[in-house]
């Protein structure tokens, strides 16, 4: 846990110019801290591509130094080359939600340094992406659009039939797989929107305290006492996971952290469970959670299957990634007959950057974002914060929170 001594050193390694407000507020209020900070910008290939150096190289001035004598590292994955360059680091602090894209550093599998992460500061912006993309799908949005670009008020016919069938959500059910703190504020936001909220965790939250949020939690966010919910499910075998996507699900949001027992959770099984009604997936964790093209699948069966009738006002024709329509919705959130599932929203896809000649970009009903929910310009003063209560903590000899499980993997 360190003792918070008199030596601490902080380093800071970056890909962004020093927060000067950010680091003078740590200094005050841990004035035996000595901070040292590399902005790694110039060396961060953002434009380009969305990997980040793995490696703070030793041919920077003073890298050597610097990794020798920091007993804490703030960094999003610039990690000394192996254990033995920082035989004094106590505590990692890690920018990101989770560590898996420095699961294979020597760090990780090599060393005992204590790993913290960012989770918690990412449910506010990200739980916003989730409904906003939801409600551009269900509300027909990229019509209305279209219609003021072309500046007409409005237009007859099956486009006009489509808004007048628009279902809200009230009453609807929202799964939540991975009842983190992204989960806890979507469903903090679908429970004042009307919405049933179940939740799918890896292991059993049997009581109340165990329900209980023990991370970071932006005040006035989230779920810290674990009550939405109206039901809980548990488990990372396969008739677990059904039995969850069994219950009915209208929405199912992705937030379980990658492990490679979550690697390709969902695929075409399961998406036919999940198209008992005809269900809409949102994904904020990694692309790599689901069988992209048993999704893509999934969305084409759903706007090729005029099986069913539409039922008049419970739910209405699709709307396409253009603002077309397609083929009536017969059963989109009530289990009308249609097969397949009625849309996706994915901020994360297999490989990122998506290729440009990707079927994924032409998936019926599917919405497309590079990976950016996560941006917020409160998102570096919330990680801070993380590694402040930290620091406290560290101080007075209290356990951390946001500690990362190397066996579990997050």
């Amino acid at each position: 846990m360190g003792g918070g001594s008199q030596s601490e050193h902080l380093l800071c390694t970056l890909p962004f110019p020093e927060p000067k407000h950010i680091i003078d507020r740590i200094q005050k209020n841990h004035p035996g801290l000595t901070i040292t900070y590399r902005d790694l910008s110039a060396q961060h290939p953002f434009a380009k591509d969305p990997g980040i150096p793995n490696v703070f190289e030793d041919t920077n001035v003073g890298a050597t130094e610097l990794w020798n004598e920091a007993t804490i590292l703030i960094t999003l994955s610039a990690l000394p080359p192996t254990p033995d360059k920082c035989p004094n680091l106590e505590l990692i602090h890690f920018f990101s939600a989770g560590t898996n894209h420095i699961a294979s550093h020597p760090i990780y599998t090599d060393s005992s340094i204590t790993l913290t992460t960012s989770s918690g500061i990412h449910g506010p912006q990200i739980a916003e992406w989730v409904i906003l993309t939801s409600l551009v799908s269900s509300h027909a949005y990229n019509t209305l659009h279209s219609w003021q670009v072309d500046h007409t008020w409005g237009k007859n016919g099956s486009q006009q039939s489509r808004l007048r069938s628009i279902r809200d959500n009230v009453g609807q059910r929202l799964a939540i797989l991975g009842y983190g703190s992204i989960g806890r504020q979507v469903a903090n936001v679908a429970k004042a929107m009307g919405m049933d909220v179940i939740a799918y965790t890896a292991s059993p939250r049997t009581s109340p305290e165990s329900k209980k949020d023990n991370g970071f939690i932006v005040p006035g966010t989230g779920d810290p006492e674990g009550t939405i919910p109206s039901a809980w499910y548990s488990g990372l075998d396969k008739k677990s996971l059904h039995t969850f996507l069994s219950q009915d699900i209208d929405w199912l949001v992705v937030s379980v952290p990658l492990t490679k027992e979550t690697t390709h959770f969902l695929g075409k099984e399961e998406f036919q469970i999940l198209a008992k009604k005809n269900a809409f997936i949102s994904n904020i964790s990694r692309g790599q959670i689901l069988v992209q093209s048993d999704l893509i699948a999934a969305l084409k069966e759903y706007v090729s299957d005029d099986s069913a009738p539409v039922e008049a006002g419970q739910t209405a024709p699709a709307v396409v990634n253009d603002g077309s329509v397609a083929k009536p919705d017969s059963g989109a959130g009530v289990g009308g007959g249609k097969k397949g599932l009625r849309g996706a929203a994915l901020d994360v896809t297999d490989p990122e950057p998506l290729p440009e000649d990707d079927p994924l970009w032409d998936a019926p009903n599917c919405i497309v974002t590079p990976h950016i929910s996560g941006l917020s310009v409160m998102y570096a003063d919330r990680a801070f914060q993380v590694l402040e209560v930290n620091l406290t903590k560290r101080e007075q000899g209290e356990k951390l929170i946001n500690v990362v499980d190397r066996k579990r993997g997050y």
